[in-house]
């Protein structure tokens, strides 16, 4: 994970704690400067592609868990950097705040179109895997989507169900175990942190 400082993740944890404090985030999300509350429409758009992002399996998709509001949430704080002016390119242009920085939300909604949401489940997929697979490839005209789709899995895995359900958790290991067997069925656990570098 890069681009992460202590205060990013510590600034992540307490919108977690935050939007875990409440049903479904709506009094977090109603807290917010009028500027960055979403509509309606967005909230919905928000919580389906974080359901297409993390789908429900035998534990909820990420849009079920509250992701999508946590996302919004996340970026009206400037989380990843979403705050920052981006790398000049017009087509951010219509979608720049007032300070310069990239309104994502705003972006993901003009990029799918306003007819994404009425699509068929295989086509709004599509559309979201042509997204991610350009994002990936570096190209700049998708970049928002590497920070949006971040969000997404930080707020999934770090809720009750994606750190507790869809991960094992295990807080203070009983054993040093040196030849672990795996399996397809295998799942990490939510509290190896090992791995995480905080900047």
């Amino acid at each position: 994970m890069t681009g992460w400082s202590r205060r990013s993740f510590l600034g992540a944890a307490a919108l977690v704690a935050l939007q875990g404090a409440v049903p479904g985030g709506a009094q977090v999300l109603a807290r917010l400067d009028p500027k960055d509350a979403p509509s309606p429409l967005r909230r919905k758009l928000m919580r389906t592609v974080a359901d297409h992002v993390i789908p429900a399996t035998d534990t909820p998709g990420a849009g079920a868990v509250g992701a999508g509001d946590f996302v919004l949430v996340a970026l009206a704080h400037g989380l990843e950097g979403t705050r920052r002016p981006p790398a000049a390119n017009p087509a951010f242009a219509p979608f720049l705040r007032a300070d310069g920085s990239l309104d994502h939300a705003a972006w993901l909604e003009g990029k799918l179109g306003p007819k994404w949401l009425k699509l068929p489940p295989a086509r709004r997929h599509d559309a979201l895997a042509a997204l991610d697979t350009a994002a990936f490839a570096n190209d700049p005209a998708a970049a928002p989507w590497r920070a949006i789709k971040g969000l997404i899995l930080t707020g999934y895995y770090t809720s009750e169900i994606g750190g507790s359900k869809e991960l094992n958790y295990e807080l203070v290991p009983g054993r040093f175990d040196p030849k672990v067997p795996v399996t397809p069925t295998t799942r990490a656990y939510s509290s190896d942190w090992t791995a995480v570098d905080f900047g």
